[in-house]
């Protein structure tokens, strides 16, 4: 937990790449969460790569700028600095977790970084591929930010796309050329479902970050639950399949896009909410080629009805994941909708100990302690 609460600082480093729209420049956490979007969107293009095991090593990559900060490409940095950085940072960052996480985690890590074997070779070219194309569907793109694309593409590490992956590639090219791109079919449907996706990201939650800087949005909140997952799939009320759960955390906020976040505490009309949300899956996922489209969707429903235990899992998190958000910060939604520790155990409390009673015995003496001082 400690580890879990650290890693939300991830989501106030920012990156040099904006959103799509371009209001603003992306952050690291959310960043992490795309790329594991576009990872098994595009896993045709892998070379074969364990994709379960490349989202654990994309959810984990990028986790060292909460102390060593982003190092933009286009910009001079010693390499042997940032490295050094990188990896007392990696140090004190899997330090915190218990010694075989440890371990494991910081595994992922250096493959990542060394790069040499498949998983960490797709895991890299999306990487590489993902920024390119948020930069260049900003619509307020100006010279200067062109140049620079022109330089990562011409002779930067999107350059490697030529051969690793041409199609992207020529697309980036001719966008960059402000030309009509020639696009497959399937690549263009694949484009426009994880382009569409960039929009969750500007969709805020009730929950504060752990800092009670700002709201969360629902990108990044999808990247910390998913690394909850990883952390805590021992900590299930059963033996749970890990690839199944982090799929449906990859994928169980999408409908917001289009259906908006509703929190737990507000007051809402919970079948018009169901309606919207079953919209918004058919809009999302029908973006994509059908024979895509059918299991991801299938993902989804299996997440939304809460059958499995992997669903159950998934769902425990989903709801534990906020109250941390509300204690570290002082409160947070809590005090937003003025809610009761009774109102709490209704519509959190159960379902988290129903999926994930180790995670309850351990934040339910802390939330009481907050209720009582706090005379709710």
């Amino acid at each position: 937990m400690a580890f879990l609460t650290e890693a939300d600082k991830l989501k106030s480093v920012t990156r040099a790449n904006v959103l799509s729209d371009g209001s603003r420049f992306e952050n690291t956490a959310e960043h992490s969460w795309h790329l594991c979007l576009w990872a098994v969107i595009f896993a045709d293009q892998s070379g074969g790569a364990n994709i379960p095991r490349v989202l654990q090593m994309l959810l984990l990559h990028d986790i060292v700028e909460i102390d060593a900060g982003d190092h933009p490409i286009h910009l001079v940095h010693d390499a042997a600095d940032v490295h050094a950085a990188e990896c007392a940072a990696a140090d004190r960052l899997f330090g915190l977790l218990p010694d075989d996480q440890t371990v494991a985690f910081r595994t992922l890590w250096d493959e990542f970084e060394t790069g040499k074997t498949t998983d960490a070779r797709f895991a890299r070219l999306i990487d590489k591929t993902a920024p390119m194309f948020l930069e260049l569907a900003n619509p307020a793109i100006g010279p200067a930010e062109r140049d620079i694309l022109h330089d990562i593409q011409t002779t930067g590490r999107f350059a490697d796309l030529k051969n690793d992956w041409p199609e992207a590639f020529d697309t980036a090219a001719a966008m960059l050329a402000r030309q009509t791109p020639i696009m497959s079919d399937t690549f263009a449907a694949r484009l426009r479902f994880v382009m569409e996706a960039d929009i969750l990201k500007t969709v805020l939650r009730g929950t504060p970050l752990c800092d009670g800087s700002r709201r969360e949005n629902s990108g990044e909140h999808s990247w910390h639950i998913m690394l909850w997952a990883l952390t805590l799939q021992e900590h299930s009320h059963v033996p749970i399949q890990l690839d199944t759960v982090l799929m449906m955390l990859l994928l169980h906020d999408l409908v917001e896009i289009d259906a908006g976040d509703n929190p737990i505490h507000g007051t809402y009309d919970q079948a018009a909410v169901d309606a919207q949300e079953q919209a918004a899956a058919n809009r999302l996922f029908g973006l994509l080629p059908a024979a895509q489209a059918a299991p991801l969707r299938a993902i989804w429903d299996q997440f939304e009805a809460m059958e499995t235990d992997e669903s159950i899992f998934a769902k425990s998190l989903d709801r534990a994941q906020p109250l941390v958000c509300n204690l570290e910060s002082g409160g947070g939604s809590w005090r937003d909708y003025d809610v009761s520790r009774a109102q709490l155990q209704t519509r959190v409390g159960n379902k988290v100990d129903r999926g994930a009673p180790a995670v309850w015995a351990y934040l339910e003496p802390r939330i009481d302690t907050w209720f009582t001082l706090n005379n709710r």
